[in-house]
């Protein structure tokens, strides 16, 4: 369970409440809770009903879809550049995804309820989770299209860069079990992925941490997921000005 913590308040960490106009992020202010964020907490279990969407600021969130046989597989990553919980404004209310912390951190939540009510406001909040939304369905779609097409060391590439655009340094706090967790494959096929990464020097490996050494290198490695999905945040959500509704 996350846990509440007292800190002074610094939402714009997260970018789509930094991108907000003052006076809608100031509306928002009181409500938004700072919590703690623990590797391995589920925010979210498949089916159930959503009481609180989240903003992470220094945590990373996992999405993942659950097989009947318990397998699983990560859908989506969310970290400093969005939200969880846009089933609650989508019209779902629930989500068949579970959500768990995959990189410890901090983070905001509000509760859905109000989230709601800011939404149905139809103004820049609204307009700026849309965006947001569309963003992440490229993540997911591309993500699918990866794990069919492309090698397993490519897909590591992509998700060693997607996680390092969220974290502020180039360590990663992470087991090889884990990871292979996230991308749905046998813990064997990463270390030899990782194994391949680390001789060619773009990475250093130690039991539960990576360093990324050569980012460009990395980058060279990846397939063009990652700048698929880099790019349509970018276009979407790099901006600080919400463009206001027309009348």
């Amino acid at each position: 369970m996350a846990a509440i913590i007292s800190t002074p308040l610094n939402p714009k960490q997260n970018h789509l409440l930094a991108a907000l106009p003052a006076e809608d992020l100031a509306r928002l202010l009181p409500d938004l809770e700072l919590i703690s964020m623990r590797l391995g907490d589920v925010l979210y279990e498949s089916g159930c009903q959503l009481s609180y969407v989240y903003f992470p600021t220094t945590a990373i969130v996992s999405m993942h879809h659950v097989m009947e046989n318990g397998a699983s597989a990560e859908i989506a990553g969310i970290g400093n550049e969005g939200l969880l919980g846009i089933s609650l404004f989508m019209g779902g209310n629930n989500t068949p995804s579970l959500a768990t912390v995959q990189t410890a951190g901090q983070g905001y939540r509000l509760k859905g309820a109000l989230m709601m009510v800011e939404f149905n406001r139809a103004g820049p909040m609204m307009r700026l989770l849309l965006r947001y939304t569309q963003a992440l369905m490229t993540q997911m779609s591309q993500t699918a299209v990866c794990n069919r097409h492309h090698s397993l060391e490519q897909q590591l590439c992509r998700w060693l860069l997607l996680t390092l655009d969220r974290l502020p340094s180039n360590e990663l706090i992470m087991t090889q079990e884990l990871i292979a967790g996230m991308i749905g494959v046998r813990r064997e096929g990463i270390t030899e992925a990782a194994g391949n990464l680390q001789r060619a020097g773009l990475i250093s490996y130690r039991r539960g941490h990576i360093t990324v050494l050569d980012r460009t290198g990395l980058e060279h490695r990846t397939c063009e997921c990652y700048g698929v999905v880099k790019k349509e945040f970018q276009r979407l959500l790099c901006t600080a000005e919400i463009t206001p509704a027309r009348h």
